[in-house]
C-alpha cells in the first residue's frame, strides 16, 4: 500500500472516529440533562413486513408479490441519507446518473433502459416531466415528508401507463403516527449547509404534515453551486365517505451546470408546483385529481446569459377513478379509468399540448400459502386517435414454506417528450415524427426466506424494445439526431440478499448483471442508450449501538459499458432516538474520481454533520 493510500485510509478512519465521538457526546448530554438513562436503541424492521404498492393494484406484503419489487423505508435512519437518490442507490437494479448535488439533474433508469423509460409516481400519481425526463426526480416533497419508495423492476404500463418500460418508482408520503416537531440543521464540505423541519399532528380523524427543507453548496468546482428548497403540506381527514387527502408542494432548484450539456459554464433554474386531491368513496372506490406545473430556465453561458437562453413552462392535469370488487374468497377484480392532459410553452420548443385517456382491468387470484395469479390489460387512447394496448400476466407458486417461484410477462410503452420532438440546438436535432417506443418484458425469479432472518432473491429477465428513442450521430463532429432504433434489447440477472442476524443488525447485498444489444446502433455514436451499467453492485451494513446510535456503511461498485469500474463508499453515524439527534455523513470516503454521465465529474470526498431536535407529544 502506498503512502497516499495510507493517508487516505487514516483520514477516513479518523473521520469515522470523530463521528462516533460527536454522536455519543450528544447522546450522553441528553442522558445527563434528562437525569434518566438513554432510551433503548431502536430496532430495525423485521423481514417480510414491508409493503409494496407496485405490480399489483393494492398493497401486499413483499413476500406475496409475483413481481420483482423493492421497498425502501425512508423513515429508517433518515439522517443517514441526504437525498432520495441515496436511498435509490441501495437497489442494484437502479442506475442513478447524476450531474449535480441535492437532487439537481439526477437521471434514473432500471435494468439498462434509458432515463426516459422509468415512470416516477408520488402517492400513485404521475410526476414525470413532459418537457424532458431529466427532471423526473424533481420531487417537490422534502425528504422529511416521504415515508417510503417502492420500486417495480420491469414493464408496468398495464397499471401505470406511459413511461413504464424499465420500471416504476412510487414515492409515498409519510403518515404520522404521533404529533411531533423535528428541526434539523447542518453543514459541511464545499461551503455546504442544510436545514429542514417537519411538524406533524396525528388525531383520530385528522392528521397534518407540514415540512420544509433547504440545501446549499458553493460547489466542489466552479459553476457547480446549487440551492435546493422545497416545502409541502398534507392534510388527511376521515369522514363517513372515506379518507380525504390534500397535498400541496413546491420546490426551487437554481444550480450551476458546468459541462452538463457540453463545454460551457451554463446555469439552470427549475421550479415545481404540485396540488393533489385523493378521496375515498366507500370501501370499493376512490378518486384522485392532480395538477403539476414545472418551469425551466437555461442559459448556455452563465456570465453572458443573453447569448443563448431557453425558458420552458409545462403543465399537467390528471385524474383517476379506481374500483375493486371481490369475486368469492380468493379473487378480486380491479378496474380504473384515467385521463391526462399536458401542454408546454417554450421559446425554443414552441407551444404544444396533447390529451390521453385510459381504462384498465386486472384480475388477482390469491391462495394463501400456495401462490398467486394475475391477468390484466390496459387500453390507452391519445390525441389523434392512436391507441396502445398493454397486457400483463404474472404468477407465483410456493413449492416450499420458504421458497417462492415467480414469473411475469408484460408490455410497456412511452410517448416522446417535447424535447425529443421539438428541441433543436447546434448539437442536437429533434424529430417531430418520432414514434412511441415500447418493449416486452419477460422475467422469472426465485425468492428464498430461510429462517425468517434472511431473504434471497434471484431474477432473470429479458427486455425486447421496439422504436427505442435515442440521439445518435455518425461522428463526433456531427450533431446528435433524435431517432427510433430497431433491434435494441437487454438481458440480465439481478440478485439480492438481505440478512438481519439480530434486531439491531442489517446486511444488504445486491448485484445486477446486464447484457445489451449494441448492434441496434449500427455503428453510430449514442448519447444515452450505451451508458448503461454492465455491472452494478451494492453492499450496505447497518448496526444499532448504544444510546440509539446507528452506524451505516454502503459500498457501491459500477461498471458502465466500455468503461472501467469505479467504487464509491459512503459512511454515516446517526442517533435515531431521543430529543437530541446528532448526525455525521462521509460521502465518497475513498475520494473516487468518477463520472456517471460522460464529461460531468462528480464530487470527491465530502463531510456533513449536524443536529436534529425532536419534540413529541406523549401518547397514552
Amino acid at each position: 500500500m502506498t503512502a497516499s493510500h495510507h493517508s487516505v485510509l487514516e483520514m477516513v478512519l479518523a473521520s469515522v472516529r470523530l463521528a462516533f465521538a460527536f454522536v455519543l457526546v450528544g447522546s450522553s448530554l441528553h442522558a445527563q440533562q434528562s437525569g434518566t438513562a438513554a432510551p433503548a436503541a431502536p430496532t430495525l424492521p423485521k423481514l417480510q413486513t414491508s409493503i409494496v404498492v407496485l405490480g399489483t393494484p393494492e398493497p401486499v406484503a413483499a413476500d406475496a408479490s409475483a413481481r420483482a419489487t423493492v421497498t425502501l423505508d425512508m423513515q429508517e435512519q433518515p439522517l443517514a441519507f441526504q437525498d432520495v437518490e441515496d436511498y435509490l442507490r441501495t437497489d442494484a437494479s437502479v442506475d442513478i446518473e447524476q450531474r449535480g448535488g441535492a437532487g439537481t439533474q439526477a437521471d434514473i433508469s432500471l435494468r439498462g433502459t434509458s432515463f426516459e423509460q422509468t415512470l416516477v409516481l408520488l402517492n400513485g400519481l404521475r410526476i414525470n416531466d413532459v418537457e424532458t425526463s431529466h427532471f423526473n426526480l424533481d420531487v417537490p416533497i422534502p425528504l422529511e415528508a416521504l415515508g417510503s419508495a417502492s420500486v417495480l423492476h420491469g414493464a408496468g404500463s398495464t397499471l401505470y401507463g406511459s413511461d413504464a418500460i424499465g420500471g416504476v418508482v412510487d414515492f409515498v408520503t409519510v403518515r404520522p403516527a404521533a404529533s411531533s416537531l423535528k428541526v434539523r440543521a447542518g453543514g459541511g464540505s464545499f461551503g455546504g449547509n442544510e436545514q429542514g423541519f417537519v411538524a406533524s399532528y396525528a388525531g383520530s380523524k385528522l392528521s397534518e404534515v407540514l415540512a420544509g427543507a433547504r440545501e446549499h453548496s458553493d460547489g466542489f468546482i466552479a459553476d457547480r453551486d446549487y440551492l435546493t428548497e422545497s416545502a409541502s403540506s398534507e392534510t388527511r381527514v376521515t369522514t363517513a365517505l372515506g379518507e380525504t387527502d390534500v397535498l400541496l408542494a413546491g420546490s426551487s432548484r437554481p444550480f450551476g451546470a458546468d459541462q452538463f450539456y457540453g463545454p460551457y459554464n451554463s446555469f439552470e433554474w427549475t421550479k415545481g408546483w404540485l396540488a393533489a386531491l385523493s378521496q375515498g368513496l366507500g370501501r370499493k372506490m376512490s378518486v384522485a385529481v392532480a395538477y403539476r406545473r414545472h418551469s425551466d430556465i437555461f442559459v448556455l453561458f452563465r456570465d453572458r446569459p443573453a447569448v443563448y437562453k431557453n425558458q420552458h413552462i409545462d403543465e399537467n392535469w390528471e385524474g383517476a377513478l379506481r374500483r375493486q370488487d371481490a369475486l368469492g374468497k380468493y379473487a378480486t377484480v380491479y378496474a380504473g379509468l384515467e385521463a391526462d392532459t399536458d401542454q408546454i410553452q417554450s421559446n425554443n420548443l414552441g407551444h404544444h399540448g396533447r390529451n390521453r385517456g385510459a381504462g384498465y382491468v386486472d384480475v388477482e387470484l390469491r391462495a394463501p400459502g400456495k401462490g398467486t395469479a394475475s391477468l390484466g390489460a390496459r387500453e390507452e387512447i391519445f390525441s389523434g386517435g392512436r391507441a396502445v394496448f398493454s397486457p400483463q400476466a404474472a404468477g407465483s407458486w410456493w413449492p416450499h414454506d420458504a421458497v417462492k417461484v415467480r414469473g411475469s410477462v408484460g408490455y410497456g410503452f412511452r410517448l416522446p417528450t417535447y424535447t425529443d420532438l421539438y428541441y433543436t440546438d447546434p448539437t442536437h436535432i429533434a424529430d417531430s415524427g418520432l414514434k412511441p417506443e415500447s418493449a416486452w418484458n419477460f422475467e422469472g425469479g426465485l425468492d428464498w426466506y430461510p429462517g425468517g432472518k434472511a431473504a434471497v432473491a434471484l431474477t432473470v429477465f429479458h427486455s425486447r424494445q421496439k422504436d427505442a428513442i435515442d440521439y445518435v450521430r455518425a461522428s463526433s463532429s456531427a450533431p446528435f439526431q433524435a431517432s427510433n432504433l430497431t433491434g435494441l434489447h437487454f438481458a440480465g440477472v439481478e440478485s439480492s440478499v438481505t440478512w438481519r442476524p439480530s434486531s439491531r443488525q442489517s446486511v444488504q447485498v445486491g448485484w445486477t448483471l446486464l447484457f445489451g444489444a449494441q448492434d441496434a446502433l449500427h455503428g453510430l455514436q449514442s448519447d444515452y442508450v450505451s451508458n448503461y451499467p454492465t455491472n452494478n453492485a451494492s453492499v450496505a451494513f447497518a448496526q444499532t449501538l448504544t444510546h440509539g446510535v446507528t452506524a451505516r456503511s454502503r459500498l457501491g461498485v459500477t461498471q458502465r459499458f466500455g468503461k472501467d469500474p469505479y467504487a464509491v463508499w459512503d459512511v454515516a453515524v446517526t442517533r435515531d432516538s431521543g430529543w437530541l439527534r446528532p448526525y455525521f455523513r462521509l460521502a465518497n470516503a475513498s475520494d473516487t474520481q468518477y463520472q456517471e454521465i460522460n464529461n460531468v465529474p462528480m464530487p470527491g470526498r465530502s463531510v456533513t454533520g449536524g443536529i436534529e431536535f425532536v419534540l413529541k407529544r406523549r401518547t397514552h
